[in-house]
């Protein structure tokens, strides 16, 4: 069983971006993130309709964080290392098998400019490198063409297909599973 024991949070850079710990002081720039129905477009839950949500879902990283379950990170940019711009995590830590799910939200006035793509890749190299995990599951809404070449990017494959296996808003929706096996092993 692989072993995730975290002695203080890992803090991330790229030339751009700073990776870091997500504090309470963040739920404001989560809930404006959140609250966007664009953003939570291919999320499968209904954008937030107020503050207490986001101190919730801020919550939920810190006590993941605390149980070696998870570990999330705010995006920002080096020049404004206070502004989370989005997250960016893995989750789902399956220790027996070695396998964990990634996750990402990146706030509407940052897309299309890379950002997501150069936080992958220093998180994706932290996963396998640091962290030790043998693979990465994505799940995404097979609508969401970006995020599904995001992934192809980073050596993502498809892996599966799942038809009307998620339930939301009244409606069976699908869902496109990706993976990528560590490339240091």
């Amino acid at each position: 069983m692989l072993t995730i024991h975290f002695t203080s949070f890992p803090t991330l850079h790229t030339p751009r971006l700073l990776l870091r710990e997500v504090f309470s002081s963040d739920a404001a720039a989560i809930f404006r993130m959140r609250s966007n129905p664009e953003v939570m477009r291919y999320i499968g839950k209904k954008p937030m309709q107020d503050i207490s949500e986001a101190e919730q879902h801020v919550e939920s990283y810190i006590q993941g964080f605390a149980q070696h379950e998870a570990v999330n990170w705010a995006i920002c940019l080096k020049e404004n290392p206070e502004q989370l711009i989005g997250t960016l995590g893995f989750w789902r830590m399956d220790k027996v098998n070695h396998r964990v799910e990634i996750g990402y939200t990146l706030h509407a006035d940052y897309w299309r400019q890379g950002i997501m793509d150069e936080a992958m890749k220093v998180a994706m190299e932290y996963c396998f490198r640091e962290m030790n995990f043998h693979s990465v599951e994505a799940n995404t809404d097979p609508e969401n063409d970006a995020s599904g070449r995001l992934l192809e990017k980073h050596g993502f494959v498809q892996e599966a297909y799942f038809r009307e296996n998620f339930y939301f808003d009244g409606q069976f929706l699908d869902s496109r599973i990706y993976s990528k096996l560590n490339p240091y092993h």
